[in-house]
């Protein structure tokens, strides 16, 4: 048995602590302090680190909590990321044994190329592709690449927890009501977010069914968001053009 607890970190990330009653492991430490107090808070070691890709707010806590606990770091190994000590590859599995987890690699492209997602029955680790009612930006390679990472996310089973890495969801939703002001399950997501955060909870996580039904970038093919670009010039209604539009 375990549990998966979001330690706030910088200003809107989380860093996901997957623990039980004798290891942690933690997802994308964008800095030690907060793990190192979650460590002390419990009386536990650290085992391991996992890592979606290289930008600073996900890693710049690794060296010092290495030099703490020298743990594996498992992710995509990278020219610019010196902390993967154990790579990862598309395709390749990840057991916690102490979790009784094993962890599906996916490689998801186009926010960064090194990007992967940690994949398990039940949940997923996204790192930055995946927000709630929102997805990263495309720093590198193409829109076409992000799309397609999305939509390899949106295919996993509804009841998928999705683990995001940052608290953005209260930001997105406003522009996912723009896109389709007549959508109920927007409206209804947007008053719960403000609960949500009027009590300090996180949004995060949330299903890929809720994704499903409020996030515009997972419904390029919807009527109404369709004719919304449409009224503001979008003249392609493919999928991809649609998607460049929303992200445009």
């Amino acid at each position: 048995m375990f549990e998966i607890t979001a330690i706030p970190a910088l200003q809107d990330n989380y860093i996901w602590a997957i623990h039980n009653e004798r290891s942690v492991v933690v997802v994308d430490p964008g800095e030690a302090a907060p793990v190192l107090d979650f460590l002390a808070a419990r009386g536990l070691p650290l085992d391991a680190i996992l890592c979606t890709h290289r930008h600073h707010d996900h890693v710049d806590g690794i060296e010092e909590l290495r030099g703490v606990y020298n743990v594996p770091v498992h992710g995509r190994s990278h020219p610019k990321n010196p902390h993967i000590t154990h790579g990862l590859r598309e395709g390749d599995r990840l057991g916690l044994d102490q979790f009784g987890l094993v962890f599906d690699i996916m490689e998801l492209p186009g926010h960064l190329e090194d990007h992967i997602a940690f994949v398990a029955p039940g949940m997923v680790f996204s790192g930055d592709i995946l927000f709630g009612a929102g997805c990263g930006r495309n720093f590198e390679g193409t829109l076409a690449q992000l799309h397609h990472s999305l939509q390899r996310l949106a295919a996993l089973p509804d009841e998928t927890l999705v683990y995001c890495a940052h608290e953005y969801t209260a930001y997105c939703l406003p522009f996912a009501l723009n896109c389709e002001p007549d959508n109920p399950d927007i409206r209804r997501r947007i008053e719960e977010t403000m609960a949500l955060r009027a009590a300090n909870r996180p949004t995060v996580p949330f299903t890929i069914a809720l994704e499903k039904a409020t996030n515009p970038y997972l419904r390029c093919t919807n009527p109404e968001l369709i004719l919304t670009l449409q009224a503001r010039g979008l003249t392609d209604t493919s999928e991809l053009a649609v998607f460049s539009a929303l992200k445009g």
